[in-house]
């Protein structure tokens, strides 16, 4: 592998990569649409290293909700990066709720990262990533 560079499912994380997860940026995030084309939308999201889970904050209307519901078990990616060379890609398994306690943790944890309160609309929805695979580079 190129140096920097692991692909790894070892955990806990390196304390490296957990203090890059924690930083408020930005990702990408990667679903599939039902054509099988790809839909890749920038997103705010929180990590829970602990239960090795992922948070994306959303309208459970928006495309990539959408796609989610529409193939259930479906895997996506979320690639956070800096504005050098260092990035985390978390992969897994995506799923879409909006029951009330999932929704409360997952805004509780955004406005601990991102020191603002996610607005939660009517028709708020957590998309949840189970990740199972976990890549780096320059972290």
């Amino acid at each position: 592998m190129p140096e920097g560079h692991r692909d790894t499912q070892s955990w806990p994380l390196s304390d490296a990569i957990e203090e890059f997860l924690s930083e408020p940026g930005q990702a990408v995030l990667v679903t599939l649409r039902p054509t099988g084309t790809i839909h890749a939308v920038p997103v705010s999201f929180t990590w829970d290293s602990e239960a090795r889970l992922a948070r994306v904050m959303t309208g459970g209307q928006s495309k990539k909700a959408r796609n989610l519901v529409a193939a259930p078990g479906s895997r996506v990616a979320l690639c956070q990066r800096d504005e050098v060379s260092s990035w985390v890609t978390l992969e897994g398994t995506g799923t879409v709720h909006d029951d009330p306690e999932r929704l409360a943790e997952g805004a509780r944890r955004y406005a601990e990262r991102y020191k603002k309160e996610w607005l939660n609309p009517p028709g708020a929805a957590v998309i949840e990533i189970a990740v199972d695979v976990v890549m780096a580079r320059n972290v």
